[in-house]
């Protein structure tokens, strides 16, 4: 789990990377929105908040089924079944959404909403942007203003468990002997992140979420499959 959550650190950097300047303003949005205690005269201040609304639920449920959800990753016929699932939110959500919002016209529901999603995809199977876009998708937005959104709000919840699993990470035996293990891992998820963020949402531009429900309802038969097997 700790080591899940350092390859999380490097597909943080990714997104942090990618979206330097949205980052960057969304911080000095939320700054001024403190300082004058008001919401006007720019859409960031909003945005900035809804993202912090948004990760709340990921936090809470995460810290008190936190034992809950480490057993899950133990139970790899839960991880297909849960891949089935994913598959399906996506290709539901893909079928029956309006998809005619942006980002600026969210409220406070869609932003919780969206966290739910997020908070969901703690269970291992269950793809945290899957969930989310689906989640955004359900709640009206743009197919691009979903994942924009999935990704922005990925930040304060993969850097709150990076940092919260790191004190684990850093007294586990085998990492003290190989922490080159460890920063291949964190590059690759980083350099894995970055291409992968930049193709889907050029993809999402024109392009619908079909072919990645079709990904995990295979990759989730497979895992099934093989669960079962090894069990006999």
């Amino acid at each position: 789990m700790a080591f899940d959550a350092m390859l999380h650190l490097g597909t943080l950097v990714a997104v942090v990377v990618y979206f330097a300047k949205d980052l960057w303003g969304l911080l000095v949005a939320l700054l001024a929105s403190m300082k004058e205690r008001s919401l006007a005269h720019d859409s960031n201040r909003k945005i900035a908040w809804l993202i912090i609304v948004g990760s709340v639920p990921a936090a809470v449920i995460g810290f008190f089924l936190e034992d809950f959800f480490e057993r899950l990753f133990a139970q790899p016929l839960w991880v297909g079944v849960l891949l089935l699932c994913t598959g399906a939110l996506l290709a539901l959500s893909e079928r029956w959404s309006a998809r005619n919002r942006e980002i600026s016209g969210m409220g406070w529901a869609d932003a919780v909403v969206v966290g739910l999603g997020q908070a969901l995809a703690i269970a291992p199977g269950i793809s945290r942007s899957g969930a989310t876009i689906s989640a955004g998708l359900w709640r009206g937005l743009q197919r691009e203003s979903a994942a924009r959104f999935s990704f922005l709000l990925s930040v304060p919840v993969i850097l709150g468990a990076g940092v919260f699993k790191l004190q684990d990470l850093l007294v586990t035996p085998w990492v003290l002997r190989s922490p080159s293990v460890v920063l291949v891992g964190f590059a690759a998820a980083a350099v894995s992140g970055f291409l992968s963020i930049k193709f889907l949402l050029a993809y999402l531009r024109t392009r619908r979420l079909y072919p990645f429900a079709v990904y995990c309802w295979a990759a989730g038969a497979v895992a099934i499959v093989l669960s079962l097997s090894s069990i006999r």
